[in-house]
């Protein structure tokens, strides 16, 4: 098993993938913040199969944190991300420091409306900011054919595809499933965070939200339902839910019965706020 050829310079990153646009290789994009897990190595597979190259950034962005959030906290372990980059067969990883990403003197802030309202704005109103700017500058600085995004966070991926429509940016933006652990707990990240009680309460989640969307897709009442599920997240040991809501799969406005759905939420455990979606339609 060899790692990944390694760069944390813009100039770097476009030699090589100037090199391989020379010899007619396709290139995909892996965005993430590191501390690797399943389901980021699932978007490495995706990437591979769309693609002859694979890039994986590796970027604690700063600029989606705000002030009274975990970005000192949040998990840095680059050699075992490089380690299972390698056994994904990733080609390549991209790992700047803040000072490549925002250079001093940096002035420049992307503002994506439409999909980014409420949600995860409601209670993060920088969040989307922070995520637009950083894939921008990625996608600018790579420039993939493809870049694959999970679907756990499902409005994020809503968000970059506005992004990439609105300004005419050439890049595929590819969703994939979200990778569940034997219990349904979507992979994340912050799981790390969680002790044994909190871990099974957290199993729960994806419990409630399935029968939620089944009982919307059965012909249940919005609001009735998605405030019963937040009831039972509480009832189940969730501190607190910042929200549980349908939207429309696409636009992410309120859900229609008529149109794809997706029924979203946000509930802290302890001190760890966790995120998860479901399909409404296929629930």
């Amino acid at each position: 098993m060899s790692r990944p050829v390694v760069v944390d310079s813009v100039a770097a990153l476009r030699a090589q993938i100037h090199d391989w646009r020379r010899d007619g290789l396709r290139v995909a994009m892996v965005p993430t913040m590191g501390a690797l897990h399943d389901g980021h190595i699932s978007l490495v597979k995706i990437a591979l199969e769309k693609a002859d190259r694979c890039v994986v950034s590796i970027f604690v962005n700063p600029t989606q944190f705000a002030p009274t959030e975990d970005l000192d906290k949040y998990p840095r372990q680059l050699a075992r991300d490089l380690d299972r980059l390698g056994v994904a067969k990733a080609d390549l990883a991209f790992t700047p420091t803040v000072g490549e990403m925002y250079p001093t003197g940096f002035a420049t802030k992307i503002s994506v409306g439409g999909p980014s309202a409420g949600l995860e704005s409601d209670f993060r109103p920088t969040f989307f900011d922070g995520v637009a700017t950083v894939v921008a500058k990625l996608l600018l600085q790579a420039t993939p054919d493809c870049a694959v995004f999970g679907e756990k966070d499902y409005q994020q991926l809503c968000v970059v595809r506005q992004l990439c429509g609105d300004l005419d940016l050439p890049v595929e933006i590819i969703g994939a499933p979200t990778i569940r652990d034997a219990h349904g707990l979507a992979m994340s990240s912050r799981n790390a965070y969680l002790d044994e009680t909190e871990l099974k309460i957290a199993r729960q989640f994806n419990v409630i939200l399935r029968k939620t969307a089944a009982e919307l897709a059965a012909g249940a009442d919005r609001k009735g339902a998605t405030e019963e599920a937040s009831r039972a997240l509480v009832a189940t040991g969730f501190r607190e839910v910042d929200y549980v809501e349908a939207r429309e799969s696409l636009t992410l406005a309120p859900w229609r019965r008529d149109r794809e759905g997706r029924l979203l939420a946000a509930a802290w455990l302890g001190k760890t706020r966790l995120i998860d979606n479901v399909d409404v339609s296929s629930a």
